[in-house]
């Protein structure tokens, strides 16, 4: 199967991704953020839980902040959309 073929059947699909400013690149935080909100259930505090997924997942502290934000706004379609 050819790159457009794939492309092709995901249109709709990946056209709502990008009007709710969603990037392809998110879904490798999917874990990441799963994991975050095990430990927070738990009862662990943020700023630890953010410096070990930081050193688990080998991204920047910055990151895993950055994820934690971007996944638990709401989803709004975005202007340029």
């Amino acid at each position: 199967m050819k790159v457009i073929e794939i492309m092709k059947l995901g249109r709709k699909f990946f056209e709502l991704l990008q009007k709710a400013c969603i990037n392809l690149g998110d879904f490798e935080h999917i874990e990441l953020y799963d994991e975050y909100e095990e430990m927070l259930e738990a009862g662990l505090k943020k700023c630890y839980i953010v410096a070990h997924l930081s050193e688990k997942y080998r991204v920047s502290e910055r990151k895993v902040w950055y994820v934690i934000k971007k996944f638990e706004c709401d989803c709004k379609i975005c202007a340029a959309g």
